[in-house]
């Protein structure tokens, strides 16, 4: 096996995050409903986004990015692979993710759709209104897997998010195929229990085919996966399935399931739950980057559920501090 140029790369929806507060009434005026998040096309996407100011917060999100910058904080070798288009919000998620350690390659989309975008409309009292518009990102092709990527990552992960195109389940298959002919793992989250409903049968066949090696879903997503409420019932049947399974089960912690063994840490407390957006993501960029680098379960769900511990302790789904210096001071070597 030759030598890894990533740890951990990771696949997945390219989306910009945009932020604005907006004056009451907004809200109404444009047709929404407080609170929720409304599926948008181009045309509705370019309208409201001339609404926002100048001044709105711009960057790059997505679920399987913010497990690869989570990978960067924790002083790993991370890479993306996810499309955008040539434009202006092509360029803000190229140059954030860059900005954050991430290695980005992917070519760009040209006479296409756009970039996909999530603008999100803060009421006074802090409610979040989200319209997202997927654009260029569902045109992930089997182009877009390079050997070279997939063959030098100590893991490559993706995201259940991105299962819908039809291409695209052709680009993750590629993936977990040049991930094992280099002798290297692959990995997939469940993302959604509405993605489980949607997909249950084909995510079932990836994980009993041993496409996918790792496992990642929370409790609700793995209940959802076998159809039962009982989650030691589903505890058992993923034992059965996955090489490795990774459960996150909130303020109880995190499991994780290998080879008949059941692993259980506790959740590392934070004084208020600002924002439970990319928990599951950021448990991924510890967890990953730990097995890549060759520690043990136990260490990995720690450092999993550290990295978790701080993306929920304010608001936005990226690390504010160094996740490296965060789990220097717990004693944790990731």
């Amino acid at each position: 096996m030759t030598q890894t140029r990533f740890d951990v790369l990771t696949i997945g929806n390219a989306i910009v995050d945009i932020i604005t507060p907006i004056e009451p009434g907004f809200i109404e005026r444009e047709g929404m409903t407080e609170g929720i998040m409304h599926l948008i096309d181009g045309d509705r996407a370019e309208y409201l986004y001339g609404k926002m100011p100048a001044s709105r917060q711009q960057s790059s999100g997505g679920s399987a990015g913010n497990t690869a910058a989570g990978v960067a904080s924790l002083g790993g070798r991370a890479a993306f692979v996810g499309k955008v288009a040539d434009d202006g919000l092509g360029d803000v998620f190229d140059t954030d993710m860059r900005a954050q350690g991430v290695h980005y390659s992917t070519t760009r989309l040209i006479n296409g759709a756009r970039t996909a975008r999530c603008m999100i409309f803060v009421s006074d009292d802090g409610e979040r209104t989200m319209n997202t518009y997927l654009g260029a990102c569902h045109e992930l092709t089997e182009r877009d897997i390079l050997e070279d990527e997939i063959g030098g990552s100590a893991v490559t992960y993706m995201e259940g998010f991105l299962w819908d195109p039809v291409e695209a389940k052709k680009a993750f298959v590629r993936a977990a195929h040049y991930a094992h002919k280099h002798e290297r793992a692959s990995a997939f989250t469940l993302s959604d229990p509405f993605c489980v409903d949607r997909f249950r049968a084909e995510f079932l066949d990836l994980i009993r085919s041993k496409t996918i090696d790792y496992v990642f879903a929370n409790v609700n997503e793995l209940k959802s996966l076998y159809e039962t409420d009982d989650l030691g019932a589903a505890v058992r049947q993923i034992a059965q399935d996955a090489e490795v399974a990774a459960i996150t089960m909130g303020a109880e912690g995190a499991m994780a399931i290998c080879n008949g063994e059941v692993i259980s840490v506790p959740a590392f407390p934070v004084d208020k739950v600002m924002d439970a957006t990319g928990a599951g993501d950021l448990f991924a960029s510890g967890f990953l980057l730990g097995l890549a680098r060759g520690q043990n379960h136990e260490m990995a769900l720690k450092a999993g559920c550290l990295a978790a511990s701080e993306v929920i302790s304010h608001i936005g789904a990226r690390p504010q501090q160094s996740l490296a210096d965060l789990a220097k001071s717990h004693g944790l070597a990731v």
